[in-house]
């Protein structure tokens, strides 16, 4: 794939990106189609303060850059959450690669699984972008479906956040 650097135990596939130690790999998938430029999505999407807007009311703490952490704090279902992950990719305004991991409190970060979340912005047209999320690393297909419904509500909020900026003649 042009432009994606070698990562590795990484390697690209279609929009997606995935560990090619896995035997299975389930990888939930979740698109959208939003009104506006490439460049208009990605300053939503990677403005700290706008992420509350279409992360579930989700705080974030990072800088962006690659190799950086980000830190999502919040509530989910009632229970106060901090997932981690770090940086791997940033291809203004058309790729963003992260790792993630929500910590379970009864395993340690070594048992748990890191997933690899990869934004993908591809421009249709001279006013819309088609935003492909995917997450590696599911455990199973109910596990692929529930981050699938998950990443699909978060990408309508992505939207509506990006959307509501643009001014229509």
């Amino acid at each position: 794939m042009p432009g994606l650097p070698f990562l590795p135990g990484v390697c690209a596939v279609g929009s997606g990106v995935w560990d090619r130690n896995m035997t299975e790999n389930h990888v939930a998938t979740a698109t959208v189609q939003i009104r506006a430029t490439p460049q208009e999505v990605w300053a939503v999407l990677t403005d700290s303060a706008r992420v509350p807007e279409y992360m579930f009311g989700s705080e974030v703490e990072t800088d962006w850059t690659v190799g950086s952490p980000i830190v999502y704090r919040g509530e989910w279902e009632g229970r106060s959450f901090e997932d981690r992950g770090e940086v791997v990719l940033v291809e203004e305004p058309h790729r963003l690669v992260m790792t993630h991991f929500a910590p379970k409190p009864d395993q340690s970060e070594a048992t748990e699984v890191h997933h690899t979340v990869s934004y993908v912005l591809e421009p249709i047209g001279d006013d819309r972008t088609r935003v492909v999320l995917t997450q590696d690393h599911n455990a199973g297909k109910e596990e692929q479906e529930h981050a699938e419904a998950n990443w699909s509500a978060m990408l309508e909020a992505l939207r509506t956040a990006v959307e509501k900026d643009i001014v229509t003649d």
